[in-house]
């Protein structure tokens, strides 16, 4: 018996997903997208949110297109918030493990629902903290490392 692993993905793999000028990102974002709505995936409210102001504040998309494509995705992927607790995850994971504020926020949104793993390019590739695996799906070796997580 296989065990799904429930992963999340970073507003970068979106973002990619929508800019057509991204080579291969825009491809395998595409591919990561599509997962995502038929899997285990969960995503922190924060990522939409994130995506929306990239793609809108870039010029790739209009604010109507970017929100119809959020709502889209919101009636197929799961979503999830940081409560109170994932918060001071977050904060106490800026000082002692240096990442960034929101991605601290993503990780323990994500670390909250049972994720396993990450996807994004924005975090150390490899790493793991808490339980919770950063995967760059964009790197040479990534798709041996992404081959569990998108078995169906």
């Amino acid at each position: 018996m296989t065990v799904r692993r429930r992963s999340s993905l970073d507003r970068d793999i979106f973002v990619y997903a929508v800019d057509c000028d991204a080579g291969v990102r825009y491809g395998l974002s595409r591919v990561l997208v599509g997962w995502a709505a038929r899997s285990h995936c969960v995503l922190a409210a924060q990522a939409y949110a994130e995506f929306f102001h990239a793609t809108t504040r870039k010029g790739l998309l209009a604010p109507a297109a970017a929100s119809a494509l959020v709502r889209d995705w919101l009636d197929v992927i799961r979503v999830t918030s940081a409560n109170t607790a994932a918060q001071v995850d977050a904060m106490n994971a800026v000082g002692e493990h240096r990442l960034s504020f929101w991605d601290a926020m993503l990780w323990a949104t994500a670390r909250q629902s049972g994720c396993s793993a990450i996807l994004s390019e924005d975090m150390q590739d490899g790493r793991r903290l808490g339980g919770v695996e950063f995967v760059n799906p964009f790197t040479a070796g990534a798709s041996n490392r992404l081959a569990p997580l998108l078995a169906p």
